[in-house]
């Protein structure tokens, strides 16, 4: 029996779950309040406070860290890597803490990970960063050669929801091709090709469909007047295209939920605006059964966004044509972690090395 701990570092929390053989054994969010996150310059800064308030949870819960056969942590802004369980080593705390490729709470997953196993000589692991990059080269070009396209998706959820998907359509993931969508804060759709992601839209940098916080792709032309119109800092541009953009931007809301009461009270704007996310979404699937080359076994459609069926609804009207739609609601970040872990405890899969 192999008892796994899985943590995961938000904004403003972490969550934390145990699990024996694949069983949930209790699961935990710690919330802070951002007073409490303020005094802290940068993320890495967070470091203690947050191993702290996990070992305190666990103390009451009457876990010891010797008890665990591994730990596994959200894995954060790394290089561009391959899909995979990576062990934690000293070259991937050293990126972590640097973060030159970006300050982001999921940086602590794997640190946190790697401090509590070292002392106890247990393995620590990250699994499907947001980083993985298995892009085609053809999908790297733009019409810029300045610029080449990135993959950063929601990789830990993607690539779960593959796995699970092709188990539903009797099929090996290395077997099958399949369109993922992940509708959350931000959207992203995957074309996953016999068990490699070889095209995605950049969730996270303005490309795709807009989302309840982000601008999405956007007229190139005008947007570069926007930023050149001495109105905007490029911190506020910055703002504009992630956190503020999207929904949040068109009806000062980045709740969905929000925005079907507003449609209930009969705003016909935020009817259109919810359409039109619905619509770049679809429009975003299509383009990736075309990546495919049309031969698509199954889509689907994941993320927190996903437990709303009229939205669904409006996407699966739209792309239904093109192959078996199969609804997967939620993250399910937590057991996505946990069966990475497990893969390579089991001997199901070899832990990759991060260099």
């Amino acid at each position: 029996m192999y008892t796994i701990l899985s943590i995961n570092p938000g904004s403003t929390s972490t969550k934390i779950a145990l699990f024996k053989d694949k069983e949930l054994v209790f699961s935990e969010t710690l919330r802070y309040d951002t007073s409490q996150l303020k005094q802290y310059k940068r993320i890495i800064d967070q470091l203690d406070f947050r191993t702290k308030t996990i070992l305190e949870i666990l103390k009451d819960k009457g876990i010891a860290i010797s008890d665990l056969d591994a730990i596994v942590g959200r894995g954060g802004l790394l290089k561009p890597i391959e899909s995979g369980t990576y062990e934690v080593n000293e070259k991937m705390i050293e990126d972590l803490k640097e973060a030159k490729r970006g300050e982001h709470a999921s940086n602590l997953g794997g640190i946190i990970a790697y401090s509590l196993a070292k002392e106890h000589a247990i393995p620590a692991y990250i699994v499907d960063p947001v980083v993985v990059d298995e892009l085609e080269e053809v999908a790297r070009i733009s019409g810029m050669p300045e610029i080449e396209k990135m993959s950063i998706f929601h990789a830990l959820n993607q690539k779960a929801i593959a796995r699970r998907l092709s188990a539903d359509l009797g099929k090996s993931y290395t077997d099958a091709n399949l369109i993922i969508a992940h509708l959350g804060g931000g959207i992203s759709v995957g074309a996953h090709k016999r068990g490699r992601v070889v095209d995605v839209n950049d969730a996270l940098n303005g490309e795709g469909p807009f989302s309840p916080e982000r601008a999405g792709g956007l007229p190139v032309l005008d947007f570069a007047k926007l930023c050149f119109s001495g109105s905007y800092t490029y911190d506020e541009i910055k703002k504009k295209l992630i956190g503020q953009g999207g929904i949040a931007a068109h009806l000062g809301t980045n709740d969905v939920r929000e925005v079907y009461k507003k449609i209930e009270k009969g705003d016909k704007k935020a009817e259109l605006i919810l359409d039109a996310m619905a619509y770049q979404t679809a429009k975003e699937i299509g383009a990736m059964a075309a990546v495919l080359e049309g031969k698509v076994d199954g889509i689907g459609i994941t993320g927190g966004i996903a437990y709303n069926n009229d939205f669904v609804e409006r996407i699966s009207k739209r792309v239904k044509f093109i192959a078996p739609i199969k609804i997967y609601p939620g993250e399910d970040e937590m057991i996505a972690l946990m069966e990475g872990a497990y893969r390579v405890l089991t001997g199901e899969e070899k832990a990759k090395v991060y260099n």
